[in-house]
């Protein structure tokens, strides 16, 4: 119906001009016929858009004329030649092509912006026909192919901006030669390659210039220092390996190159420079003094490269110097004493480098500035009265070696926002200031010889988010104040000397996240009202002298995942309300006096995995085989108590337990039959007279015979694989769930199975490795050289005789041995930077392993839980390590043939109703599978959206998900939810932070085919084309996030 009412239109708009033509003088009826011709070219292009909001072009009695319709602007004095001479529909909802666009027939058109809207397909080689084109805007759309060498006939164009699409190729020099009158071209986050071309030295009005973020390489091309009006230049996120020659520069900022070498000293010369950014680079080198002379720099910026040396004092010179960023580099030596000198210093931030010395005494001058962070350097020494300034709203000094008393003015100004000294050697009191500095929402003073009173030192802050003071010297009771800290979220004071007993007004921080009073003096009970802390995730509480019974009220803690209550004076049962905490991961009850039975609700708690402990008490009756059903548990212990009966028959399905400890109780009859326990260590069972089994140290079984497991009945596989992180980084899982998978074929296929004659090994083209070689090795895979178990099979270190250093898992050899093969030499073919690297494997009918790349550090997930190494982990590292995984992903999904899908499900047989448990890591699976059984690839980018928000959350991110229907929880502000161990995100990498948070909920939609595909991620967190729809803010909350369309 739209298209035959623009068809009447067109016929209207004819006529009406027809009539003007026949009763207008001569001039008047071409100029009318002019319109009607251009009107017509744009009633056709609107015509073949998918969307748009052009209702405005029509030919209805209120617009007779095409010059009125919304984006249009006509001339003056319209002509037979030209009438229309601006078109300006910036965002305004369309989507389509301009093929259909007859450019041809506006040849008066001066301006053109169609920018922030949906354009697809290639740009058309027509717009080379707008002779009097002056401006042309295209930038936030999806163009691709490259640049038509037809626009270089726009000899008029003083503006031209087609950043932010697709397009690939080069910078033609054809362009630069005919576009003489440039003033600003932008061409910023494409696909450009290729290098500058010499040519843009003969655009001699060119003040701006952004190319960054393409893949632009080379050098910068010497001719662009002869640009004497260019002001401007962003070529950063390129690889670009030199700065060139740029002598009238106001801005350059070329971050994230691939520039090398050391910083040219004449870079000294550009004295009309005001920001220099050379952040993200491979720069080395020295700092030149010649950097001291340029007087009018405000912000200076050479962050993450390889600088060396000392801070020469002739920065000190820079008496506009406002903001300097010299952070995570390997700069050594003292502050310069003259560094009181630059009156106007805002930031100051050197952290992460080998600076020592103590604080030059002048740094007192600098009263204006708000932002020092020094962390992760070697100072020392004592503070000078630099805390005592009023503007100061971060001070981080954290990981030094300052020492001496902190300044008792440090608040006085009523400013400060963070304070961290963690990790020093201050002494002394607490400072008086900071008992009513409500300002403060960060304070990090742990692992020093701090000392004072925490009820008489520590005030009411409503600000206050984290706070943590453990291994200090504090004494005094807990407040009731804190009770007062509405917006606290974590609270550590372990290892002090804190009397008393906890207050019930603790229960009112309803916000708090982390608990830890651990390693203190403490007395009384555990408050029932402490149940109200309805977001908590850990309550730490061990090693005290607390009494009394567990509350039932613990029970109400849905979001718990640690809880910790050992070595206290804890009396009566275990009650069965913590069953109800169903996301509880470790729970330590050991070294009390608790007494009763096991509640066997603690079974139904299937996230349990890193430990229970329930030794050293008075615990009697049998284990509760619910027990069995502890999938993900790590480490089992029991000992110590009075436990009877036997040991549940469902211990045997354990597929992650790595150690378990059931000694020195009244435990009777044989051991499950299950590898884990025919090579547990006898230690494990001591102290039970009636146990039996295939252990040394344990009389065996003889009275009662072996028990044989049917591997076709009853057989239960649980798979349990690591969060889609471990896989990228431990590419070999794929290839034992792929050996699973063809294992199963055994129990629906009939007949005799292929037998493989002799060892069969394949390697990738790259490594060379002997089936001998990893025998010898490993000894015989000796439990020497083990350094893993898992459900199916045992990973061993090997250091081959190359010096080479692999893990190599071991695994039973699958009856499909042929169809497995295939799988892993496709396997072999893959090659990705963040893919952990598959050297092959080798196969016999006895004996089947991997070997891949022996990863030293471990798996990410481990890095987060460890507070220490968490705290290093930036949030730079952290975006870019969710980029990674994007890319990786992007790869194994879009790049490998045929497409690779990381397989979370398993079946007990094609044609059995009898379904197995979901196996992926519980909490990363996508919840359709919990219904179809069937995995695709949407799956995957569920599981990064988990995985990237546990990464900027440092915890698993369950809770949040699970609460997200919840209006209330939706408000909550994304900054509030990222990982408070980590000083809040600022500028472009808060920017980066709020861009990957949206795609992550974007990837948890509850929707397969709304979620995007793990390329659009990747291209995204890469490109930040949403960065302009979003307008980050540190206010965003999470339903704003969640309502960005992708």
């Amino acid at each position: 119906m739209e298209t035959i009412h623009s068809h009447t239109c067109l016929s209207s708009l004819l006529l009406l001009f027809l009539f003007i033509f026949n009763s207008s003088p001569p001039s008047a009826a071409a100029a009318a016929k002019t319109l009607a011709s251009e009107a017509q070219a744009l009633l056709k292009w609107k015509d073949s858009l998918q969307s748009h909001s052009l209702h405005s072009w029509t030919t209805s009695p209120n617009t007779t004329t095409p010059c009125n319709w919304v984006g249009i602007t006509c001339h003056n004095n319209i002509t037979s030649e030209a009438a229309i001479a601006e078109i300006n529909l910036s965002n305004a909802g369309l989507e389509g092509k301009l093929d259909s666009l007859d450019f041809s027939s506006l040849p008066g058109l001066v301006r053109l912006n169609l920018s922030m809207n949906s354009f697809y397909g290639t740009i058309p080689p027509s717009i080379g026909s707008l002779s009097q084109l002056a401006s042309f805007s295209l930038h936030h759309n999806q163009f691709s192919g490259s640049i038509p060498l037809s626009l270089a006939n726009l000899s008029l164009i003083i503006k031209l901006d087609l950043s932010t699409n697709n397009l690939t190729g080069e910078i033609s020099p054809l362009f630069l030669t005919s576009w003489t009158k440039l003033v600003s071209l932008q061409l910023q986050q494409n696909e450009l390659t290729g290098a500058i071309p010499s040519e843009i030295g003969l655009l001699p009005h060119l003040q701006i210039l952004q190319l960054f973020d393409n893949r632009l390489n080379g050098s910068i091309p010497p001719e662009l220092g002869n640009l004497k009006n260019l002001v401007e230049v962003e070529l950063y996120t390129n690889e670009f390996t030199d700065m060139g020659n740029l002598i009238n520069l106001i801005e350059l900022d070329m971050s994230n190159n691939s520039l090398s070498g050391p910083i040219p000293s004449s870079l000294g010369n550009v004295k009309t420079l005001q920001v220099l950014v050379l952040q993200d680079n491979q720069i080395s080198g020295s700092i030149p003094p010649e950097i001291g002379s340029l007087q009018n720099v405000f912000e200076l910026n050479l962050a993450t490269n390889d600088l060396s040396g000392p801070i020469p004092s002739s920065l000190c010179n820079m008496s506009q110097l406002t903001y300097l960023f010299l952070f995570e580099n390997k700069i050594s030596g003292p502050i310069p004493q003259e560094i009181g000198t630059l009156q106007y210093l805002a930031m100051f931030v050197l952290n992460t480098n080998n600076l020592t010395g103590p604080i030059p005494l002048s740094f007192g001058n600098l009263t204006h500035l708000t932002d020092v962070r020094l962390f992760e350097n070697k100072f020392s020494g004592s503070l000078p009265q630099m805390v005592d300034l009023t503007y100061t709203s971060i001070l981080d000094l954290d990981d030094n070696h300052f020492t001496g008393q902190l300044p008792s003015r440090l608040c006085e100004g009523g400013s400060l926002q963070s304070l961290l000294v963690a990790n020093n050697h201050f002494t002394g009191p607490i400072p008086r200031s900071l008992r009513n500095c409500t300002s403060l929402i960060r304070v990090r003073m742990e692992r020093n010889h701090l000392q004072g009173n925490l009820s008489e030192d520590f005030g009411s802050y409503p600000h206050l988010k984290y706070i943590e003071l453990s291994f200090n010297r504090l004494s005094g009771e807990i407040s009731p104040k804190w009770g007062e800290c509405k917006n606290l979220t974590s609270l550590m004071v372990s290892h002090n000397r804190i009397t008393g007993t906890i207050p019930p007004e603790m229960g009112k921080l309803v916000k708090l996240e982390v608990l830890d009073l651990s390693s203190n003096l403490l007395v009384g009970g555990i408050p029932k009202e402490l149940g109200g802390m309805t977001s908590l995730g850990s309550m730490i509480l061990n090693n005290n002298r607390i009494s009394g019974v567990i509350p039932p009220e613990i029970g109400d803690l849905q979001y718990l995942e640690i809880l910790d209550l050992s070595e206290n004076n804890l009396t009566g049962s275990i009650p069965g309300q913590i069953g109800d905490c169903s996301r509880l991961q470790s729970l330590k009850l050991g070294q009390n006096d608790l007494n009763g039975k096991i509640p066997y609700q603690i079974g139904k708690l299937i996230y349990l995995q890193e430990v229970v402990d329930l030794s050293h008490n008075l615990l009697t009756g049998g284990i509760p085989s619910q027990f069995g059903d502890l999938q993900m548990l790590e480490k089992l212990n029991l000992s110590h108590n009075k436990l009877t009966g036997s040991i549940p028959a469902s211990f045997k399905d354990f597929q992650s337990l790595s150690a378990i400890d059931l000694s020195y109780n009244d435990l009777e009859g044989p051991l499950p039959d299950s590898p884990f326990f025919q090579h547990a260590p006898a230690q494990s069972f001591i102290g039970n007279k009636g146990l039996c089994g295939d252990v040394q140290g344990l009389p065996p079984c003889s009275s009662s015979p072996m028990r044989k497991v049917s591997r076709g009945k009853n057989h239960r596989v649980l798979d349990a694989v690591i969060p889609i992180v471990s896989a990228l980084f431990l590419l070999s899982v794929f290839a034992c769930v792929v050996f699973f998978c063809y294992k199963r074929k055994k129990n629906t296929k009939k007949g005799g199975r292929d037998k493989i004659d002799g060892p069969y090994s394949m390697w990738n083209s790259e490594r060379k490795i002997m089936y001998e070689d990893i025998v010898e090795a490993t000894n015989n895979f000796d439990d020497e050289y083990c350094i893993g178990k898992g459900g199916y099979g045992i990973v061993y270190m090997a250091t081959l005789p190359s010096g080479l250093v692999v893990a190599v898992k071991k695994l039973h050899p699958p009856e499909d041995g042929k169809s497995f093969q295939k799988e892993v030499e496709a396997l072999i073919e893959i090659r990705h930077r963040n893919i952990v690297k598959f050297y092959g494997f080798c196969s016999s009918p006895r004996l089947m392993f991997l070997v891949y790349e022996y990863m030293e550090k471990g798996s990410l997930s481990s890095i987060l839980r460890d507070d220490e190494i968490a705290m290093k982990l930036n949030w730079t590292q952290r975006v870019s390590i969710i980029k990674d995984i994007a890319n990786a992903l992007s790869y194994m999904h879009h790049d490998c043939v045929p497409p690779i899908v990381h397989r979370d499900i398993s079946l007990l047989k094609p044609d059995s109703s009898n379904w197995t448990t979901l196996a992926g890591t519980f909490g990363y699976v996508a919840p359709e599978l919990a219904y179809t059984m069937v995995v695709t690839e949407k799956c995957d980018v569920y599981s990064f959206g988990v995985v990237a928000l546990e990464v900027m959350m440092g915890r698993h991110p369950g809770e949040l998900i699970f609460a997200l229907s919840s209006t209330e929880y939706q408000n909550t502000l994304l900054m509030d939810v990222l990982d408070q161990r980590l000083d809040p995100p600022t500028g472009e990498i808060a920017n980066q932070l709020i861009l990957a948070a949206a795609m992550a909920f974007a990837c948890l939609r509850s929707e397969p085919r709304s979620r995007p595909t793990m390329r659009q991620v990747s291209q995204e967190l890469t490109r930040y084309n949403l960065l302009s729809v979003l307008k980050p803010s540190t206010t965003m909350s999470l339903h704003q996030l969640m309502a960005v369309v992708i």
